[in-house]
């Protein structure tokens, strides 16, 4: 189904996204608001900003990337070497915070273009198998090779306690954390929206219907999929470096635990691959059955998720965005 995206639909998810983000302040200031709480909205901050970064490369190609949380992993990373290297320096606290969202950035460059650069040369299939074993092979080297203290972890808290005190740091974990996630996701809503009405856009989608046929009129396949790899990526390390200060230590599994890429899949199928308002809508409304399920029915999450994503598919591929408008013509123009 073709869809316009104008600047309407931007303004419309802009306010929602804004609104949730008051509530998330304003949970802070005057305390909890009703049944609505910091921890939930906190949830939410996180898996829309994952859906939303994941999108632009799911999306937009169809392509699958099993190898997602690779980004995020190198992004926790990046951003506590950067505080450890600045702290060892004697520089303040900023500038560790500074070097670190910059490294993970450079890390995340680096990355795509390494594994980008390979796999995306292969087909929609093969390029999905040949990411499947990215973020457990980094797992592996940063432990065998003993790399950022190894299996030991890397910690995080005791540097940023040292730099922002224990008041600071409260703040650094919470309100500033996922206001960050927000922002990355804000950042990722307002590229989607470009790229759809951009070059980059025609030809992403153009090589999503058929990258053969794409080819035939020229268009650059590989350069286009390199993009928004690239793109996607960055923003996964990005939201990888400011979810980091939620754990006091950095550990491998922990970092490249590969059940963020199964929630940013189902995330993005939930409410609509290649959409502006999908992953906003499924990012809430994943974090908020993850949130009570927790609570009625710990460790069958997935499980559950499995089977609504199977329904999904199978009852409207195109996600909750694609349901809304089939059924609910009049509110069409409304939404994208």
């Amino acid at each position: 189904m073709s869809v316009v995206v104008t600047i309407r639909h931007l303004v419309i998810i802009l306010v929602v996204y804004l609104i949730i983000l008051s509530l998330r302040v304003a949970t802070e200031v005057v305390g909890s608001i009703g049944p609505i709480t910091a921890q939930l909205l906190t949830l939410i901050a996180f898996y829309v900003a994952l859906g939303q970064a994941f999108n632009i490369f799911l999306g937009m190609t169809g392509y699958v990337n099993f190898g997602y949380v690779a980004f995020m992993g190198l992004g926790m990373y990046g951003m506590a070497t950067g505080i450890h290297r600045a702290m060892n320096a004697g520089f303040p606290g900023y500038i560790g915070l500074i070097l670190g969202l910059f490294q993970a950035v450079v890390f995340s460059i680096i990355l795509a273009l390494v594994v980008g650069g390979i796999a995306l040369r292969l087909g929609g299939a093969y390029f999905a198998i040949a990411t499947i074993s990215v973020n457990e092979g980094l797992r592996y080297l940063i432990e065998g090779l003993d790399i950022w203290e190894g299996s030991r972890g890397l910690p995080l808290s005791g540097p940023l306690i040292s730099a922002f005190g224990h008041e600071g740091f409260s703040i650094l974990s919470t309100v500033a954390s996922d206001l960050g996630v927000f922002i990355i996701a804000l950042l990722a809503l307002i590229i989607t929206f470009i790229f759809l009405n951009s070059r980059i856009g025609y030809a992403l989608r153009a090589i999503r219907e058929d990258e053969n046929t794409a080819k035939v009129m020229g268009i650059n396949a590989t350069k286009y999929k390199l993009i928004a790899f690239s793109t996607s990526g960055v923003l996964g390390g990005l939201i990888g470096a400011m979810w980091s200060f939620k754990a006091a230590t950095i550990y491998p599994p922990d970092a490249f635990n590969i059940q963020y890429t199964v929630e940013a899949i189902v995330v993005v199928m939930l409410g609509g691959a290649g959409t502006l308002l999908g992953p906003l809508v499924s990012g809430a409304i994943y974090a908020s059955l993850k949130y009570f399920l927790a609570g009625i029915l710990p460790g069958f999450q997935l499980l559950i998720f499995a089977l609504l994503v199977l329904a999904i598919v199978i009852l409207t591929p195109e996600g909750i965005v694609g349901a809304l408008r089939y059924y609910i013509p009049r509110i069409r123009r409304f939404i994208a």
